[in-house]
């Protein structure tokens, strides 16, 4: 059994009267790929926010890796690396000059941010880019860049929100292959995604709905558990279920029902 470095326990964040997150419990082992599903809106932006250090919960403890989530929120942000779907770095800056400005964040030497930025171009791919603008990159280009400045300070926790979206299918698959490896090496990872074939990486995944956890299994168990053979459907299942609709149909199924039989 792998060691537990996040143990969230009973975690709630209201904005005056509206409860965005209501007292959710789960717990990440270390090197593990932790998938939070939902749909917008359902808390997992906000729970992440929380874990970051960025809101205060308004009820619930925590524990990431051995640091109280309520009294040491620097000690934690300094061993998260963050990633947000939307491409956050300066355009204006070439690939080593938003390396460097992201190790200086984090307190490191310009010799350390050197010699780690090698390894990370490398690993992005992105050699014969150092002093292009971020610009100027492609979408999967652009992707790995913020990727590596997420990385620059060797962070025990990578979090990862929506991070593929509008990407290639190729990118998106070496991106994942790049959090894998990481994950072999002891990274920890929390992820949302809404490409279901990426969640099912996932080591474990929590379905999160209108601020409530509702189930957490590996993608095994949550087939084994509904009855579904892959999670785009689960997924569905659980919104349908709380917005008291019923049917699940797939795409094929929903073509038929709209055009008529003579399409199938």
């Amino acid at each position: 059994m792998r060691e537990v470095v996040i143990d969230i326990k009973n975690l709630k964040k209201t904005f005056g009267k509206f409860t965005a997150v209501d007292g959710i419990s789960f717990n990440i082992e270390k090197g593990e790929i932790f998938g939070l599903l939902g749909p917008n809106g359902s808390g997992k932006s906000t729970t992440i926010r929380m874990l970051c250090g960025v809101v205060t919960p308004t009820e619930g403890t925590g524990n990431i890796f051995g640091f109280n989530l309520l009294e040491d929120t620097e000690a934690i942000k300094s061993r998260i690396g963050y990633m947000s779907q939307h491409f956050s770095l300066y355009g204006d800056l070439t690939v080593l000059e938003n390396m460097y400005f992201y190790g200086q964040i984090f307190g490191m030497k310009k010799n350390e941010i050197k010699e780690k930025s090698v390894s990370l171009i490398a690993m992005a791919a992105l050699e014969g880019k150092e002093n292009a603008l971020a610009r100027t990159l492609s979408g999967g280009q652009k992707q790995r860049l913020s990727l590596s400045c997420a990385l620059i300070h060797d962070p025990t926790l990578l979090v990862l929100d929506e991070p593929t979206a509008g990407v290639d299918p190729v990118s998106r698959r070496a991106f994942w292959e790049t959090i894998i490896r990481l994950s072999t090496e002891g990274v920890t990872i929390l992820v949302t995604t809404h490409y279901m074939d990426e969640a099912e990486v996932c080591d474990r995944i929590g379905f999160i709905y209108k601020g409530n956890i509702i189930s957490i299994d590996t993608p095994e168990g949550h087939y084994k558990n509904t009855g579904f053979d892959n999670l785009e459907d689960i997924f569905i299942k659980y919104e349908l279920e709380n917005t008291k609709n019923s049917e699940i149909m797939s795409y094929k199924k929903m073509k038929a029902s709209i055009r008529g039989d003579r399409y199938e």
